[in-house]
């Protein structure tokens, strides 16, 4: 079973900039693709971004496309998500997941971190 621990959330202010990191303890980290959602204050959980096993292409919402970007070092055994242009409307707990095949959708993925909080002040 893959265990997977966020880092890296803080409190930040609008425009500010952070790295989310997503480290697996599985040595077959590379044969999941990864995921980044998030959990906004009373809200469900929400797509945010993948990637593939090898790094080679990667998906966003429409919400974070063109500010925020997700990779991966196999060797490492890490996912990062970077976020720049942080606005209040991200403040979430951040999850790492991950699955078998690209999706959007959460039900698609089978192991999960705990979360890391991002706040950003106006």
């Amino acid at each position: 079973q893959v265990q997977l621990v966020e880092s890296g959330g803080g409190l930040v202010q609008t425009g500010d900039s952070l790295r989310l990191s997503c480290a697996a303890s599985d040595r077959t980290f590379s044969t999941y693709v990864m995921g980044w959602f998030r959990r906004p204050p009373g809200k469900g959980r929400e797509y945010v971004a993948v990637v593939n096993r090898d790094g080679s292409a990667t998906y966003y919402s429409e919400s974070v496309e063109g500010r925020f970007t997700i990779s991966r070092d196999n060797t490492k055994n890490t996912v990062y998500l970077q976020m720049n242009s942080l606005k209040p409307e991200d403040t979430a707990v951040y999850l790492c997941a991950a699955g078998p095949e690209v999706s959007a959708n959460y039900l698609s993925y089978d192991y999960w971190g705990r979360g890391t909080q991002v706040t950003v002040s106006a």
